[in-house]
């Protein structure tokens, strides 16, 4: 990213003054952290989750959580990725809420898997469409490792895991992809993007 160019995202820049006003209960404050990061707060959660509903749903609970836990945040990591977090947290609780997260086993975890092979066809080019056929968890480790930037040291700290696990699960989950796109002969490869550790 070129120096001079805005940053969007969870990587926007919150002025000083925005947090102390927020800190400190200001109501204006909130908003504007609302108005500026609330999308970014959406996106993720529509990507782990797949449902419009609740993606707006965990923007609501991240930004009412925010409001009282912004008094102890010190600074010592950027905002954006601080709320980054909350929102990964919300959306990891919502999936253990609707018992996604039942059975540690990457085997048992794909065994479930439906074969989509015959109806992958009409969404090929549908990425979001596509993720949405992994199960849940899968679905959040591939998120969270390929676009969200998490090393495996963090998923595994996330999860209670080890890092292995993590590899384990976004290894397989690039396979399921690769395997539905070939179904349809696209020449489309997928690949892990170069970690981060």
């Amino acid at each position: 990213m070129n120096p001079t160019e805005p940053k969007t995202g969870f990587a926007q820049e919150i002025d000083a003054v925005t947090l102390a006003r927020a800190r400190r209960g200001d109501v204006s404050a909130h908003a504007q952290l609302y108005r500026t990061c609330s999308r970014p707060c959406y996106t993720l959660a529509m990507r782990v989750l797949g449902s419009s509903a609740a993606a707006e749903d965990i923007v609501q609970d991240v930004f009412l959580k925010m409001m009282d836990a912004i008094r102890q945040y010190r600074g010592d990591a950027p905002f954006g990725a601080w709320l980054k977090r909350m929102t990964v947290n919300a959306a990891i609780d919502q999936l253990r809420s609707q018992r996604h997260f039942n059975g540690e086993d990457p085997e048992q975890l794909f065994a479930n898997t439906a074969d989509f092979s015959n109806s992958v066809a009409a969404d090929v080019h549908d990425a979001m469409g596509l993720l949405q056929r992994l199960p849940p968890r899968a679905r959040l480790i591939l998120v969270l490792h390929e676009i969200e930037g998490y090393t495996h040291k963090e998923l595994a700290e996330l999860f209670g895991q080890t890092e292995s696990y993590s590899k384990s699960i976004l290894s397989r989950s690039l396979k399921r992809l690769q395997d539905w796109l070939n179904t349809t002969r696209v020449d489309v490869e997928l690949q892990a993007w170069p970690s981060r550790n």
